[in-house]
């Protein structure tokens, strides 16, 4: 798990691109077996299925780094 969490935070723009076009390629998936729809329908849900999902996903990446951050801050203190 840790080996993950650290290719997480030395990629993280690869992270979040794969992310995205995961959420895309199973939007598009879940769409395309339930609802009857034309495909640029689909594609424009799948696109902000993925968005909502990312924002999300970097939100709580920011609440990890400054919980981190914070953390590391107060163990300073505490060291020095």
């Amino acid at each position: 798990m840790s080996s993950l969490q650290s290719w997480v935070s030395e990629h993280k723009l690869t992270s979040v691109g794969s992310l995205w076009a995961a959420a895309v390629a199973a939007s598009l998936a879940y769409s395309r077996k339930n609802f009857p729809a034309k495909t640029s329908l689909r594609l424009i849900h799948a696109r902000m299925h993925a968005q909502a999902l990312t924002l999300a996903v970097l939100s709580g990446a920011a609440l990890v780094h400054y919980y981190d951050t914070k953390n590391s801050a107060v163990d300073d203190g505490k060291q020095a």
